[in-house]
């Protein structure tokens, strides 16, 4: 019995060692992403960092892959029951509701650039992408 089991399991590790990619764990392909952030008003020349993001993964991944591999980049997101994961700050610059700033995901491919209109826990960036988050403020208009 001790025979045939013995028999039965180098079987499956010999299937196993001669059989390509079934030893290794193949996945998702890595992508290359550009992040840049913009959170001075004076637009003073904007910080950059390569990222990656796994393939068909989301951009939250992507910044939480960035902040534990690069000093000096980080982030911070609170939850809106209707909106869910909203970008609260970046590098220790807030969004803050008095001086109605608050930041913007954008995108850049081929020089055409466009606010993106899902949050980072929903857009899946794109290989070799540029992703700027941009502190803005929203401008009131005065009825005079």
């Amino acid at each position: 019995m001790i025979a045939l089991r013995t028999a039965a399991l180098l079987s499956v590790g010999l299937f196993l060692l001669l059989t390509p990619g079934a030893l290794t764990a193949k996945g998702p392909a890595s992508l290359h992403i550009r992040v840049s952030v913009e959170n001075d008003p004076s637009n003073m020349t904007p910080e950059s960092y390569a990222g990656s993001v796994v393939e068909g993964g989301v951009l939250l991944g992507a910044l939480r892959r960035l902040q534990e591999a690069q000093q000096g980049f980080e982030f911070m997101v609170k939850e809106d029951p209707d909106f869910g994961l909203l970008l609260e700050s970046v590098n220790g610059v807030a969004g803050n509701e008095r001086a109605q700033t608050y930041w913007e995901i954008w995108s850049e491919n081929s020089g055409e650039f466009s606010r993106l209109d899902v949050g980072i826990s929903c857009y899946t960036p794109k290989p070799d992408e540029h992703i700027i988050l941009r502190l803005d403020s929203t401008t009131m208009m005065s009825v005079q």
